[in-house]
């Protein structure tokens, strides 16, 4: 009799996962754009995060599913607290984290 894993006992080395930070955003839609093209050509799978919208005094809270994107503001930034833009970014191992990147800061 031979042993088969569970299928639901993923192996965390299946995965890469790094967290892009960039400058302040201007267009949160933009910003998806981006997020969803990363996803398409780079092969994201999943992204989450906040971004420092410019102007506003809420964070943007950014996940995505692939190429499924969703944004809104969730809190206003805390006194003290550092206003900036970092996404985690979770894709197979192997992941091309140099394209991802350079998508993301387009």
């Amino acid at each position: 009799k031979t042993h088969h894993d569970d299928e639901l006992d993923h192996e965390h080395d299946d995965f890469d996962s790094f967290v892009v930070e960039l400058p302040a955003i201007a267009d949160p839609e933009e910003l998806s754009r981006r997020v969803s093209k990363a996803a398409e050509a780079a092969n994201v799978l999943r992204l989450k995060g906040f971004a420092h919208v410019e102007g506003k005094p809420m964070r943007l809270l950014v996940q995505a599913v692939g190429p499924r994107v969703t944004h809104h503001y969730d809190r206003p930034w805390n006194p003290g607290e550092e206003k900036a833009t970092r996404l985690v970014v979770i894709g197979l191992k192997g992941l091309d984290r140099t394209a991802v990147e350079t998508i993301l800061a387009a």
